[in-house]
């Protein structure tokens, strides 16, 4: 990244205060989340393109911060490259895989209402002393699905009148029922996924090796789990049970995934 000379002179550990700043492209999918979501809850125009926006946008919002959590966890156990790299600065351009960590997402939200898990900040671990940090590191990503998932259901815990504003809660619903799927899937134990990654540093060199050779097709294997009918069925139950668990209407979420395919009438 490039710096004026006035941030050259602000450091933060040993860091240009420029590093921490939230990009133009983070603020302005955040803008577009709000301004969505206040055409949604007003019906304004066509009330499926609002709710579409309001689902995309929130869901890049969230990939954002599940990757910056990542990254913020890693510059405080020792690697201050991820400010250089740009990482801190929540700017979804900046990740190792914008295919991988914005597009496909996107896409598999469209098409089959799951939370895929996107690629990534590239983090040293040379630069990060001790197991239970790179733990940390890895479990940082899921732990923002986590919270935003149970944020996103405070409205229905609470007894929201759903049937005031029907769109717009049934976009929510269907942004909670993404982050608890995110949140399944990037803790499965998957060689080259987050969930994968927390066990890592705590196999014998021997597993870590045959783990580290596998860790590149972490996404093929995770979409040959999931195309299995027996072990994808076991997955959607899990996640259908989870969703039931902590109070998510499932005939919202379904009607919010039917709602942002606007371009189906």
């Amino acid at each position: 990244m490039r710096y004026d000379q006035r941030d050259r002179n602000r450091l933060v550990f040993g860091v240009p205060a420029a590093a921490f700043r939230p990009s133009p492209v983070f603020l302005a999918l955040v803008a577009l989340f709000v301004t969505s979501g206040v055409m949604a809850w007003n019906e304004y125009g066509n009330v499926r393109f609002d709710v579409f926006l309001f689902v995309v946008s929130g869901w890049l919002v969230s990939l954002c911060l599940h990757e910056y959590a990542h990254a913020v966890v890693a510059f405080q156990a020792g690697d201050r490259g991820v400010a250089h790299r740009g990482y801190l600065t929540l700017n979804p351009l900046r990740y190792s895989h914008p295919l991988l960590s914005i597009i496909l997402p996107v896409v598999v939200v469209l098409l089959g209402g799951i939370g895929l898990p996107g690629g990534a900040v590239w983090v040293d671990r040379h630069e990060i002393p001790g197991r239970l940090r790179h733990s940390l590191v890895s479990l940082a990503g899921p732990a923002t699905n986590i919270i935003f998932a149970v944020l996103l259901v405070v409205p229905f815990a609470i007894g929201v009148d759903v049937l005031a504003r029907p769109d717009f809660w049934a976009g929510v619903a269907l942004l909670a029922f993404l982050q608890v799927t995110a949140s399944i899937l990037n803790l499965l134990p998957v060689p080259g996924l987050d969930g994968g990654n927390v066990i890592q540093p705590w196999l014998s060199p021997q597993w870590r090796r045959g783990y580290d050779l596998m860790a590149p097709f972490g996404f093929i294997l995770l979409f040959a789990l999931l195309w299995n009918p027996r072990l994808g069925g076991w997955f959607f139950d899990g996640v259908f049970a989870v969703a039931d668990l902590i109070g998510l209407p499932d005939y919202l979420y379904g009607a919010g995934l039917r709602l942002i395919r606007f371009w189906q009438g």
